[in-house]
Order: C-alpha cells, then structure tokens, then sequence
C-alpha cells in the first residue's frame, strides 16, 4: 500500500510541477503546501482537477470537487485514493 501511496502522491506533484511550469513558475511543492500558495489559480486548478481525471482514468464526482479536495497535494492524495479504492478492491 505505500508503494501505491507514493505513486498517487509523486504522479500528483508531477502534474502541479507541470501546470507551475505553465505558468513560469517554480515552487518547492511538498505534500502539504497549499496550492494557492504556489502560484496555482482557479483556472489552473481546473486544469489540475482535469489532468487528475486523466491521469488516473476516473471522473472526480462532483461531490469530491470542493476547495478542500483541491487544497494541497495531501488532500487530492486522500480524495484520488478513495476515488481508486474500489477499484483495487475487486
């Protein structure tokens, strides 16, 4: 199971990285900064929440698209591993 939680955590830096690139920003992005901190915007975070459903091969129901699920890389962690659960499950 960490394997697997350290998977979900780095592909999910991977694409914070990538939109801050974008952007041309750089940002230390640990588990818990705050997104908003590093430079991401409401429209940024819409490509976040869409590069997340690509990534992962699911869509975020939109009871889980809330300003806590988008909150940091910890909280999209926890909310993409309840997403995925099920499906390890079978």
């Amino acid at each position: 199971m960490q394997a697997f939680d350290t998977d979900v955590r780095n592909r999910i830096i991977k694409l914070v990285k990538g939109i801050l690139e974008q952007n041309s920003l750089t940002a230390d992005v640990t588990p818990s900064a705050k997104l908003v901190d590093a430079g991401l915007t409401s429209m940024d975070m819409v490509n976040l929440m869409l590069g997340v459903e690509a990534e992962f091969d699911f869509t975020i129901p939109q009871s889980e698209i809330t300003p806590e699920n988008f909150q940091s890389v910890e909280t999209l962690e926890r909310m993409v591993a309840t997403q995925l659960q099920p499906a390890t499950a079978a």
